[in-house]
């Protein structure tokens, strides 16, 4: 008997999608059967290349998968978005709000510069608020699924630095918080009405954003120091957990900050 690991028929867009934990939670999503749109800013060969790979579209039946270019630092850019998924997929299942910035280079409260906080800030928490209104509107509005089948998901990407902290980059660590208690308040708020909010919360992952920290001879040594599995993750160990929080299996899970870091915020 199969497990229902199935987004069969379901629609999802994933905010950050043409690399990274985006990529990866588009490719599992796809194999589980969804029809998902992505957003990208920059690097449009990459998107396309990723459209692709996963099947695209043709005249012949409805997209598979569509890449969206879309700027993401203001509610109304939120908005935008949802609005142009729903033109291209016919309808809103599952919200993934992956994308994110991080400033690599440490910087001291006292240097930063208000430019620094405000982007950091409009990119990763005013755009994913623009996003759930959008999303949440939509997902109301759609015919109510059969039996027990949420109306829809959400799935909020959060940090260990939204838990504990993180020194010298106090603008990132911010956004990620803020995005903890988003998801209890939607959660408590959504939940009575079919729609299940979640978060996934990694510690360091293998990618773009990270590459050059983590290369670091002493950096890189000292963050898996602090690792209590020893490295990294890889972003598909993060695309999983995105996944199984919008199936069946998890259909009794609501207002949880699921932590996928290697053990790390325990220790930190």
């Amino acid at each position: 008997m199969a497990l229902p690991l199935s987004l069969d028929g379901k629609t999802a867009l994933i905010t950050g999608g043409s690399r990274g934990i985006g990529a990866e939670t588009a490719r599992l999503f796809i194999e589980a059967g969804a029809r998902v749109a992505f957003n990208y800013r920059q690097g449009r060969a990459q998107a396309e290349a990723l459209v692709t790979e996963l099947g695209g579209s043709d005249a012949t039946r409805p997209a598979r998968c569509v890449a969206i270019e879309q700027e993401l630092s203001s509610p109304a850019d939120g908005h935008a978005l949802v609005d142009k998924a729903v033109k291209a997929l016919g309808r809103l299942d599952i919200l993934a709000a992956n994308h994110g910035i991080w400033e690599s280079e440490d910087v001291p409260v006292e240097q930063m510069t208000e430019a620094q906080w405000r982007r950091t800030l409009a990119v990763n928490l005013d755009a994913v608020f623009g996003l759930v209104q959008a999303a949440t509107a939509q997902m109301l509005e759609q015919s109510t699924p059969a039996g027990r089948d949420p109306r829809g998901h959400i799935v909020l990407v959060s940090s260990t630095a939204g838990q504990r902290g993180e020194a010298y980059h106090a603008d990132y660590a911010v956004t990620k918080g803020a995005l903890i208690s988003l998801t209890k308040s939607l959660s408590t708020e959504l939940a009575p009405k079919g729609i299940r909010v979640n978060c996934v919360a990694p510690g360091w992952v293998a990618t773009d954003m990270s590459a050059a920290t983590l290369a670091d001879a002493t950096l890189g040594a000292k963050i898996r120091e602090g690792i209590p599995v020893g490295r990294a993750a890889s972003p598909r160990e993060i695309a999983g957990p995105i996944l199984f929080l919008c199936t069946p299996l998890a259909g009794f899970i609501s207002g949880e900050i699921l932590n996928v870091n290697g053990g790390a915020v325990l220790v930190g």
